[in-house]
């Protein structure tokens, strides 16, 4: 009996003390307003979408939103002005004492909200120049040369296929020789972007369950296009309305699959919407910076994962004996499409031109046919897409120029170059973060 009351005693004493030490509930971490606005953010973009087919690349957030955007959608002067409420709240948000990630993270729906802002304004019927329209769009625009000052280029090409007709004729009728029969696309696609993904994944690690599959079709004015799926899935789409030449399979592997639109979509849902629960990356605004960095990363993705000549090595061993070609000429090819390559500005020319109202379409059409040095059908194909998307088409040739510049200012390391391509493909990034300092 008294050694039960000891311990009796001793229960009551060490509960009290307990009690004593226990500290006091902390209050709960305040929301992240930036959260609000993200959510917000979405909302928005997905009601502008209802106003414009395509306006909307990929969305893969809660079923919900979507079903609530579109239930009773506002009209387009509304929407304006809840755009610029919108970005009045976040800039009213202070970040300045934050992490370099969530700075950064303002910047982005800052640029995107003055992207829907701009998309806004052609939608309601507002004539903006190329200028006005590329860099509200896409946050850039490029340097625009005089066409004359691609002659030379011309020149270059002149010297290494020579002969009867036209440049742009010899060009289309040489490259022609590499088409792919259309019974041998697939083993030919197959394999490039199986090579493609292989090369990513030696530098940029595949998250568990990522996926794609690939599909032909017909009727569209891309050649390729990827529509990410959300949980890590892409479907691509392979447009043959017309012949695609062998040099595409890599091109098209690496653009549309790895290291391009399908590993940076992977990658941001995986690192940004999973990892830290931002549910911005779960919209893809077409018209938006996003596409600059897209286009720009998917195009010198082509170069980062087969530098040098590595490319053409791959091509001849691999993809010519599968699509039942010669190699005979396989080099002169390659160095045909790297001199093509200095070419690439002219279509910033020639689209800033058509846009602006400087040329009627059939004087476009006959000016890509120049300085494109394409065959009618393929220069009709060029001026569809600028009809189509209009001032988009910079997000190859100035993002991939933007892209380079950047991934390569990391030295000549492949490893150090995968590593800033990863950051460009995984973070935050707008194309002022591409400036070379």
């Amino acid at each position: 009996m008294r050694m039960m009351t000891r311990f009796g005693l001793l229960a009551l004493v060490l509960a009290c003390a307990a009690c004593v030490a226990k500290p006091a509930p902390q209050a709960s971490k305040p929301a992240d307003p930036l959260n609000d606005i993200a959510r917000q953010y979405v909302l928005l973009s997905l009601e502008i979408g209802t106003h414009e087919d395509g306006y909307i690349d990929a969305y893969y957030g809660p079923a919900e939103w979507k079903k609530q955007a579109e239930a009773n959608p506002r009209d387009l002067a509304a929407l304006a002005q809840a755009v610029d409420a919108l970005d009045a709240s976040l800039m009213a948000i202070d970040v300045s004492d934050r992490e370099i990630m969530v700075q950064r993270r303002a910047k982005f729906l800052h640029a995107q909200l003055n992207a829907a802002r701009t998309r806004l304004k052609m939608l309601r019927g507002e004539k903006l120049s190329f200028r006005q329209e590329s860099l509200g769009l896409f946050g850039a625009t490029p340097d625009i040369q005089p066409l004359a000052s691609y002659d030379p280029v011309l020149q270059q090409i002149e010297a290494l296929l020579p002969g009867p007709g036209t440049l742009a004729e010899r060009v289309d009728a040489f490259q022609e020789r590499f088409v792919i029969p259309a019974d041998r696309l697939k083993p030919v696609f197959d394999r490039a972007i199986a090579e493609c993904r292989a090369r990513t994944a030696a530098h940029i690690p595949l998250p568990r369950g990522e996926s794609f599959r690939m599909e032909f079709v017909t009727g569209k004015p891309w050649s390729g296009y990827n529509y990410y799926q959300g949980n890590l899935a892409s479907l691509i789409q392979i447009n043959t309305d017309l012949p695609i030449r062998i040099s595409r399979a890599v091109d098209l592997g690496c653009h549309e699959g790895y290291p391009g639109h399908h590993a940076l979509n992977y990658l941001l849902e995986q690192k940004l919407m999973r990892g830290r629960g931002w549910v911005e990356y779960s919209v893809y605004p077409l018209y938006s910076p996003q596409s600059l960095i897209a286009e720009g990363s998917a195009n010198f993705g082509i170069d980062l994962a087969f530098p040098g000549d590595e490319k053409l090595a791959f091509e001849t061993r691999e993809l010519y004996p599968l699509a039942g070609l010669s190699t005979a000429d396989a080099a002169r090819l390659a160095q045909l499409q790297k001199a093509l390559a200095g070419l690439r500005g002219a279509r910033f020319t020639i689209a800033q031109m058509y846009l602006d109202g400087q040329i009627d379409r059939n004087q476009a059409i006959a000016l890509t046919q120049k300085y494109q040095l394409m065959s009618e059908a393929r220069a009709k194909q060029s001026i569809g897409f600028t009809d189509t998307y209009r001032s988009y088409v910079i997000n190859y040739g100035l993002g991939q120029d933007m892209v380079q510049a950047y991934v390569e200012a990391a030295g000549p390391d492949a490893k150090a170059r995968w590593a800033a391509m990863e950051r460009v493909i995984s973070e935050p990034t707008l194309p002022v973060d591409l400036a070379v300092r």
